[in-house]
């Protein structure tokens, strides 16, 4: 039977370094690292994750500014914006919050953001860096799911990592951190399912992550065991979250797995406290 591999005691180490950090950041500063988060119009999911942001962000010493602009924004008119807040030496990172409007192309406007103020980690310069093996600032889930695995004690040298999903927010981050870890990494996709081939590489897996969005994707007995399971997933089934793994039967074969709620989730927004702190740290020749 698996252990649960939770995030909130690991998220609770995480901040007890960052709430240190902090605190010198704003001696050396003269104020509290600074997150500026950009929300286009009203929508509740993005609301949500404003709000626990902010509480984060108060609980570390951290400063959060809210900044609501009207729904209809223009793309360019929005690139304006961003540049103003790359030119206020108090900002230190920006956050755009998704969803964004149709007629706004998020892959475009997030490359407005000054690299060292990125702190989601998807400039194309900070990609790069992914591939180089020099970020120093990471995607917020992709940086949450490297902290789980790291928990375990596991050494990656040499053991098989499959990756489900290539999403530039975790599949393909991911599958660079694992790479820079020396793990053998097969990257699974639609294309893989589709030629039938999906249950055969995850089979294989010492280390599985799972990010699609598919609830019950990938099947207990598929699952090989003492594998560690990382299940990035979140779906409402009736009244119940679930992740894309059938829990019940992975839980029985795996070495560690995490739970849906209770995984990847409460680690994430601490992450993106963590890379405000390091985008800080990069701003004052700190790193």
């Amino acid at each position: 039977m698996a252990r649960l591999l939770e995030g909130k005691a690991i998220a609770d180490k995480i901040k007890r370094g960052l709430l240190q950090e902090a605190g010198r950041l704003k001696k050396k500063a003269g104020h509290a690292p600074l997150l500026a988060s950009i929300g286009l119009g009203d929508n509740e999911s993005a609301k949500i994750y404003a709000a626990s942001q902010k509480k984060s962000a108060s609980g570390l010493g951290l400063d959060y500014r809210p900044c609501r602009l009207k729904v209809g924004t223009s793309e360019r008119r929005l690139a304006e914006f961003i540049q103003k807040l790359n030119r206020d030496k108090s900002v230190n990172g920006i956050i755009l919050q998704l969803p964004l409007p149709k007629h706004i192309d998020y892959r475009k406007i997030s490359s407005y953001i000054t690299v060292d103020k990125d702190v989601e980690g998807m400039h194309p310069a900070n990609m790069g860096r992914l591939v180089f093996g020099q970020a120093k600032i990471v995607p917020c889930t992709a940086g949450a799911v490297m902290e789980l695995i790291a928990a375990t004690g596991i050494d990656l040298y040499g053991k098989n990592a499959v990756v489900v999903g290539h999403s530039e927010i975790v599949g393909k981050p991911v599958s660079l951190l694992l790479l820079d870890k020396f793990a053998t990494v097969s990257v699974c996709h639609i294309g893989t399912s589709k030629a039938g081939k999906l249950a055969d590489y995850v089979r294989r897996a010492d280390v599985l992550v799972v990010a699609v969005g598919k609830p019950g994707l990938i099947k207990g007995e598929w699952i090989k065991k003492g594998a560690i399971v990382i299940d990035v997933g979140i779906n409402r089934a009736g009244n119940k979250i679930v992740g894309d793994v059938e829990f019940n039967g992975a839980e029985k074969r795996a070495s560690w797995i995490t739970p849906v709620p209770g995984g990847v989730g409460p680690l994430t927004v601490v992450m993106l406290m963590k890379n405000l702190v390091e985008a800080t740290k990069l701003q004052y020749g700190l790193i």
